[in-house]
């Protein structure tokens, strides 16, 4: 599709949905009647912009950044956003909505993602990642489930903390793990299901488990939290996400290699070469580095505060540090270290993006309950949504919320177009805990991106490395995508709404319900 329409087709849409609404809906004159939500004008030119950015962000005309900028710009410009703005009885200021515009820049979440994504750039500055992951090769890649092997436990490591997989995984792992199959002779035109169709679906398979498994391993699980609490839902700590998705993890996390090599065997079982390379870029690496021994302390210190954060215990006492703050002292450490110069930080022109994103996307996430939009919305689906069972109303939710990802080229727009909207119509159903349903539906998020080649950040580097052809690829990635989503029906439900639900749910949402 050219791009010149690409970028038209948002602005169409909104027109389009903002007009078929003037001729088709009479708009109430005031918010509320009778102690019931009603639909007005300003509701639905909020709700016509936001479409339209939901449809900027699946099409990608022009950086996803950018996309949420111009829906903010749109929005001050109408004055709609801001609290009561959908009320045709309210003022609204152009102070107003610029305020509420850049509320998304004052989160304590962005700024966390902003920071976490600073972390990963000096594992990449130190030389840390490198190390762990040539280390790990030259022990256990003698054989080549030991190298898939190698992959996942790399990746493990690094996903509490570096929240982009795309960095994590396409820019750590893959520049190694494309170095192993040239070794033996396998190339995206010859011979590549001998060992390069393996790993490079290793590396994508896993990547996405680990990106479940830790609140920090995904930057979209970080805005899942921001988008949620702007919807009425409690923030899960750091140790909560860990424990709630523990089962699943360890499950996934160690089937997922011998999966791939049942299911998508490699040709070649093994080879000493791997380890003599290996060894010798090893070798090349020298003695482990000041910079690096300071980026493992400094891994510690982050990691050791993101867990007591999470302790009810420890909070309100002097040792408790919010996981923002963590992330900032471990920013000022690594510049002190030198592992990052200033330079480094001001030309971390990923960790800026994300920063502008996910902060427009915030803002205009919680525009759609500041407008009444999710008050109207929830009233209309309560009458149709109380006939379902609570069980089987968690399953379908969690099954469409899943599903629905074929629609979407990035986990951040499936956050930004879905969540809140699901997190509403499970309001709907009585007898739904819908602190854990949210919990459940955000911890799916990781795993979804396996379905797709364009699901997560690192599928295209994966698809484009030419070993899985796209006949292959959609095939493995509906059976994997089919397994995870079976391991998490049939594990995850029931461990966290019956086994640890009392222990993740904070007091604060409990005394909500």
């Amino acid at each position: 599709m050219n791009k010149y329409i690409k970028l038209l087709i948002p602005f169409a849409v909104g027109i389009v949905v903002y007009f078929a609404g003037i001729c088709t809906i009479d708009f109430s004159q005031a918010a509320v009647i009778d102690g019931i939500p009603q639909l007005t004008h300003g509701i639905w030119i909020y709700l016509s912009i936001f479409l339209g950015v939901i449809v900027g962000l699946i099409l990608e005309p022009i950086p996803p950044a950018l996309v949420g900028l111009i829906g903010v710009a749109i929005a001050v410009f109408f004055k709609v956003g801001p609290a009561k703005s959908g009320d045709p009885a309210a003022v609204i200021s152009s102070g107003n909505a610029i305020n509420w515009g850049l509320t998304g820049f004052s989160n304590a979440t962005v700024w966390l993602i902003f920071a976490a994504f600073a972390i990963g750039l000096g594992y990449q500055q130190s030389g840390l990642g490198k190390r762990l992951a040539l280390g790990l090769v030259k022990k256990l890649g003698k054989s080549t489930l030991g190298i898939g092997y190698a992959i996942a436990i790399t990746d493990g490591i690094l996903a509490p903390f570096i929240p982009s997989n795309t960095a994590r995984s396409g820019g750590v792992i893959y520049p190694i793990v494309s170095s192993i199959p040239p070794m033996f002779e396998s190339y995206p035109d010859k011979n590549p299901r001998k060992i390069g169709a393996y790993v490079m679906w290793v590396s994508l398979a896993i990547t996405c488990v680990t990106s479940s498994m830790f609140l920090t391993g995904l930057a979209p699980n970080l805005l899942a939290i921001s988008t949620a609490s702007e919807a009425g839902i409690t923030p899960i700590s750091w140790l909560s996400w860990f424990v709630a998705f523990l089962p699943a993890g360890i499950l996934l996390f160690i089937l997922t290699p011998l999966l791939a090599y049942i299911i998508y065997p490699p040709e070649a079982k093994g080879s000493p070469k791997v380890v003599t390379w290996a060894q010798e870029e090893y070798a090349k690496l020298g003695a482990i580095t000041a910079k690096e021994k300071w980026m493992i302390a400094i891994s510690v210190f982050a990691l050791v505060f993101w867990i007591l954060s999470s302790i009810e215990a420890v909070k309100g006492s002097i040792i408790e540090l919010n996981g923002t703050t963590t992330a900032v002292l471990v920013i000022i450490f690594m510049l002190a270290a030198k592992i990052i110069s200033w330079n480094d930080f001001l030309s971390n022109k990923p960790a800026w993006n994300v920063l502008t994103w996910f902060a427009t996307l915030v803002a205009l996430a919680g525009g759609l309950k500041n407008v009444g939009f999710l008050d109207w919305l929830s009233f209309i689906l309560k009458g149709n949504l109380e006939s379902f069972s609570p069980g089987a109303a968690v399953i379908g939710l969690i099954l469409a919320f899943y599903l629905l990802h074929y629609f979407f080229a990035s986990t951040t727009a499936h956050v930004t177009a879905l969540l809140t909207l699901f997190i509403v119509i499970a309001q709907a159903i009585p007898g739904i805990d819908i602190y854990l349903v949210t919990v459940l539906m955000m911890l799916s998020l990781g795993i979804m991106g396996i379905i797709t080649p364009y699901g997560t950040g690192p599928s295209p580097v994966y698809f484009g490395s030419g070993y899985i052809k796209g006949g292959e690829f959609w095939k493995l990635g509906a059976i994997f995508g089919l397994i995870f989503l079976v391991v998490f029906l049939v594990v995850e439900i029931p461990w966290v709404m019956y086994v640890v639900g009392d222990w993740i749910t904070p007091a604060s949402a409990v005394t909500a319900h």
